[in-house]
């Protein structure tokens, strides 16, 4: 057959031969309207067979090998198409919207500054209204309890706020939170030893007060530093409720007394002193469970609001919650008795009647810390079992799958 123009074989030298075996890109389905690809079975005539093999369309192997070479492309195109948009540009996800965070928080700082303020205010104010010398030592004493758990409230509080904002401006990761919650606990700290440093009158007593609340401040940062800020916020917001309660609760202590009997015997005093704290520990323990059980449904609430499938807090969280204000009753406790040793000891030591009066009233701080502790976690958890439904059973019609 002679190489015209108008040929096979002259049309082949134009364009290089794709060979299917050596390019598994190119179809094997030659292109109809040339005739270049079909040059070889032109030039053997008629029933010859081509280098391909007469069963090379109909080979399962070859198939499957093709069918494998097709998933596989198209598995690396949807990889590349969820990481990319067009090509050479990749697409940024925004972060995910942050569901475990506490409302409220600044609220929060701003009311247990102001306790801490109030409960500074009226230490100074007695100590400064008393005589010169053991009544000081005396009511300073007495007045420490309040200072410390105001100042271990108040450092969890504002280091609460401060970890919030560090987590919503530069990331939700837990060391910045720490460092954060551990820097404004630091703060609160250092305020408060100034304040009573410039205000208090300068003597040993003045020293130990000052240097305690700055250290319970601190641990209130570093609680308030966890990873779990809902839980968190609601111990803060319970725990200024109970202290609250306890100030406005000693005003109705002289009823009380005459209430549960008490008259001029020392044992109806004792047995009337007892039934009188042990109410205040009941109500300061209900009190407590409602605050913590109120601020993580409102918690929880807000969560939803902002994305529909937020996790809902599970029944250990009302369970911390609602101890969490007994938790740090008696967490001041070990600080004061820890810090403020020299104090006590100072007080105890003026007379057989301070001593057992130190004694007696650390022994009923470690008891309201204890009923608060249990009443607060129990009504919290109590009212999150309130709020559960019934288990749907198997053969319920609703839960039976078509």
């Amino acid at each position: 057959m002679s190489n015209q123009p108008g040929s096979s074989t002259a049309a082949s030298v134009g364009r290089p031969h794709r060979h299917p075996d050596r390019d598994p890109g190119t179809p094997r389905d030659p292109d109809p309207g040339t005739e270049a690809d079909r040059a070889p079975e032109a030039q053997a005539g008629p029933g010859a067979e081509t280098e391909r093999g007469p069963d090379a369309e109909t080979d399962p192997t070859a198939q499957g090998d093709r069918d494998a070479e097709t998933d596989r492309d198209r598995d690396a195109k949807t990889e590349r198409s969820a990481t990319t948009g067009q090509v050479g540009e990749e697409i940024h996800t925004a972060p995910a919207e942050r569901t475990g965070y506490a409302p409220g928080t600044p609220l929060l700082a701003v009311l247990a500054l102001g306790w801490l303020a109030a409960m500074l205010w009226s230490t100074r104010e007695a100590i400064h209204s008393a005589a010169v010398g053991l009544t000081a030592i005396t009511l300073s004493a007495f007045a420490l309890p309040g200072v410390i758990s105001a100042a271990l409230v108040a450092g969890a509080a504002v280091a609460l706020a401060a970890s919030e904002l560090a987590a919503r401006r530069l990331g939700d990761r837990a060391t910045l939170r720490f460092a954060a919650a551990i820097g404004a606990g630091m703060l609160v700290g250092l305020g408060t030893a100034l304040a009573i440093n410039l205000t208090y009158a300068d003597n040993a007593t003045t020293n130990t007060i000052a240097g305690t609340s700055a250290a319970a401040a601190v641990i209130g940062g570093a609680i308030a530093g966890a990873r779990t800020p809902a839980p968190v916020g609601a111990v803060v917001a319970a725990a200024l409720g109970t202290l609250f309660f306890m100030v406005v609760f000693s005003q109705a202590r002289d009823p009380l007394f005459d209430l549960f009997g008490a008259d001029d015997s020392q044992a109806s005093l004792v047995g009337a002193a007892k039934w009188v704290s042990r109410t205040e520990s009941l109500l300061g323990g209900l009190l407590a469970g409602l605050l913590a059980f109120g601020y993580l449904t409102w918690a929880r609430r807000r969560a939803v609001r902002r994305a529909p499938d937020a996790p809902a807090p599970r029944w250990p969280a009302y369970l911390l919650a609602g101890a969490g204000p007994g938790l740090l009753l008696l967490l001041a406790e070990v600080i004061i008795r820890i810090g403020g040793r020299t104090l006590l000891d100072l007080a105890g030591a003026l007379s057989e009647a301070d001593a057992v009066a130190q004694t007696s009233m650390g022994t009923s701080r470690v008891d309201n810390g204890i009923w608060v502790l249990f009443v607060g976690a129990l009504t919290s958890v109590v009212l999150f079992g309130r709020t559960l439904g019934p288990t749907p059973r198997d053969d319920d019609p609703e839960t039976v799958e078509d």
